[in-house]
């Protein structure tokens, strides 16, 4: 059985900095993801890595201070999140899929975890 979960969401002050981390079971995913969702907004794409191809994509609000890394031997992702802004509190999500490419649009994706609330104040 594949689960996703994911940790490390919480509140912090614009230009502060949060790690969130994504453990996965039951399967060796090549691509993983990271995605949010706003109250009233659409699921958007954040960033994915696929360790297949050594490539990593990032939303174009989040490059140069975002940073998505893999731990394989511990089927760990994690998102660093620096120089936050009140623009990216959501939801964030991570999702894994059976693909050796770098996919940006959810539904592409077959698993998800439960979600952590991330929240940057003014």
């Amino acid at each position: 059985q594949v689960q996703l979960v994911e940790s490390g969401g919480g509140l912090v002050q614009a230009g502060g900095s949060l790690r969130l981390s994504c453990t996965a079971s039951g399967r060796f995913f090549y691509t993983m993801g990271w995605f949010r969702q706003a109250p009233g907004k659409e699921r958007e794409f954040v960033a994915a890595i696929s360790v297949t191809v050594g490539k990593i994509d990032y939303r174009d609000s989040v490059k140069g201070r975002f940073t998505i890394s893999r731990d394989n031997a511990k089927s760990t992702m994690f998102l660093q999140m620096n120089s936050l802004k009140p623009e990216d509190t959501a939801v964030y999500y991570c999702a894994a899929v059976h693909s050796i490419l770098v996919l940006t649009t959810a539904r592409d994706y077959n698993y998800w975890g439960q979600g952590t609330q991330v929240t940057v104040s003014s």
